[in-house]
């Protein structure tokens, strides 16, 4: 199934004081992590803008595009936009395979008493495999996948999930310079028809993309 675009018109809408004490706690235990120059060890971080983020996340939710109110940030970092999703009333899970970025996002939560679960995992389910290519990563499918499962056994899921990747209305993802396409790829092979993928973008904006069926196609 192709993926549609969707025209972001976010506004400026300020966040509500719980999400701005939130956002607030966040961005200066991320000050912390550079300052201390800790950020070192962890190179591949980059925190996006919180304002950017949470203001697509109530548009998309405002206009009612998610099918439900099940949320999932691939590389989740800190948690931002996890918390932003669950303080918006989702069911909201983060994944990210740094365990001190998974640690520090978790404490985040419990210090700010939001509920939100953070996969200490690979948001590249098992089976599926990447490889760098002239252009960005190349997502690898398991032998026999189609759309869905079908042939494939069953639909991927994420271990700690209680939800399989079908099931997750609105996916989140600040990829790494190059891998914008593979976000798409590994959004259009395990989500399913309907679903709304948030991809944050070099210049703070947000791209907002829903897997359709039809001939429509990324512009």
């Amino acid at each position: 199934m192709p993926l549609s675009q969707i025209s972001l018109a976010p506004g400026t809408t300020a966040p509500p004081g719980r999400i701005a004490a939130f956002l607030a706690d966040a961005e200066m235990r991320i000050d912390h992590l550079f300052d201390s120059e800790q950020n070192k060890r962890i190179p591949r971080f980059i925190p996006s803008d919180p304002l950017a983020i949470f203001r697509a996340i109530d548009f998309v939710t405002r206009e009612d595009l998610p099918l439900g109110r099940v949320f999932c940030e691939w590389g989740s970092g800190f948690g931002v936009a996890t918390g932003i999703a669950a303080l918006l009333g989702y069911e909201s899970y983060g994944i990210e395979i740094e365990p001190s970025l998974a640690a520090a996002s978790q404490s985040l939560a419990t210090d700010q008493g939001i509920e939100f679960t953070i996969l200490n995992t690979s948001y590249i389910p098992e089976g599926f495999e990447s490889y760098a290519a002239v252009g960005g990563e190349e997502l690898v499918l398991p032998e026999n996948f189609s759309d869905h499962g079908d042939g494939f056994g069953q639909v991927p899921i994420y271990d700690g999930m209680p939800y399989s990747t079908d099931e997750i209305d609105l996916f989140f993802v600040y990829p790494w310079p190059g891998e914008q396409e593979f976000m798409q790829q590994l959004f259009e092979a395990i989500a399913t028809e309907g679903a709304i993928l948030l991809t944050y973008l070099e210049d703070g904006e947000v791209s907002v993309h829903q897997k359709v069926a039809g001939e429509d196609e990324i512009d």
